[in-house]
């Protein structure tokens, strides 16, 4: 990679890490399925309006659409409004790759290298350490919340990889105009009309500058940039700076939240951490092996040639290829 590469692939990963911090504080001035829901809006419109017609069929957008922006963030506002530490949620979600590797598994028979089946082994490891440590200091209900949204995450990864869209900018710009409608709904039938309206009515400029981050900075910017890079580097190689986004959003809540970061936590990151770039090193997938084929009576019993492997466009993924929020 280029360095201009190069830095702009940690540009996004710092974006994408202080969003945590943005959510953290935009949860003080909405609730958490209004604010998720104007995020889309946001996102979408302009942007709609430039981006061209939908270059996927309607029904992976409908699809990633409805598991990544209601299920997903839905599931994760609320959950840190539930009082999930900003800091910890950037963490957490990088399970997210573990999610995706076992859904991968079971809807397109894809096995895992060993060396990705060990990485997925000690993140999992590093989530029982922060389950330990949110447990004993924090709601444990949040964390499942979270874990809960990764798990969305990892199902929308798969979706995004069926889909294979070839303009990341546009299918997710496309894809945010799917949750909108459902988010207020819910919003509405949960939150409550007078929740919704006093939010709305208090609206500042700190509001909306929050609303223009995570909607034009972190979305359609972050999610543009990472679709620019994946277009112009193996997907190996830009996959890994996803890991960057826990340190940012750690450091950051740190900084700006005075969240503190304990003994345990710093173990849960290195487990996690680590695991998932074990998980993301370059491996052969192996495929489930299929049926063998009735031989022709008329042709001579040769040994088939094994069928080529499918190989996924990432392994550790933000939306795009997945992610990170």
């Amino acid at each position: 990679m280029r360095p201009s590469h190069i830095c702009l692939a940690v540009l996004v990963t710092a974006v994408w890490g202080v969003n945590f911090v943005v959510i953290e504080v935009g949860l003080g001035h909405f609730p958490p399925l209004l604010f998720s829901a104007l995020r889309f809006l946001v996102a979408a419109l302009p942007a709609v309006f430039f981006v061209g017609r939908p270059k996927v069929a309607w029904k992976w957008l409908v699809g990633v659409g409805l598991v990544l922006g209601v299920a997903k963030f839905g599931l994760l506002f609320i959950g840190m409004d539930a009082g999930m530490p900003a800091g910890l949620s950037s963490l957490v979600l990088q399970i997210q790759a573990v999610f995706t590797a076992v859904v991968a598994f079971a809807v397109l028979g894809e096995r895992p290298a060993r060396v990705r089946v060990m990485g997925m082994a000690v993140a999992l490891a590093g989530i029982g350490v922060a389950a330990v440590h949110e447990g004993a200091s924090g709601p444990l209900t949040a964390f499942g919340l979270t874990i809960a949204a990764a798990a969305c995450w990892g199902v929308s990864n798969v979706l995004t990889r069926k889909a294979a869209p070839p303009d990341a900018l546009n299918f997710m710009v496309w894809v945010s105009t799917v949750p909108v409608l459902p988010l207020l709904a819910l919003s509405l039938l949960f939150e409550g009309p007078s929740r919704d309206l006093d939010a709305l009515r208090a609206l500042d400029w700190q509001g909306v500058g929050i609303i223009v981050y995570v909607a034009w900075i972190t979305t359609v910017f972050g999610f543009g940039a990472w679709g620019y890079l994946l277009r112009r580097h193996p997907a190996s190689t830009v996959a890994p700076f996803s890991l960057l986004v826990p340190v940012f959003g750690m450091s950051s809540a740190a900084l700006f939240l005075d969240e503190s970061v304990g003994p345990l936590q710093w173990c849960a990151a290195a487990l996690l951490v680590g695991g998932v770039a074990l998980a993301s090193l370059p491996g052969k997938p192996r495929s489930l092996p299929a049926a063998p084929a009735e031989p022709s009576p008329a042709a001579p019993l040769t040994p088939s040639s094994p069928p080529a492997p499918a190989t996924y466009a990432d392994d550790v993924t933000v939306p795009e290829p997945a992610p990170r929020a």
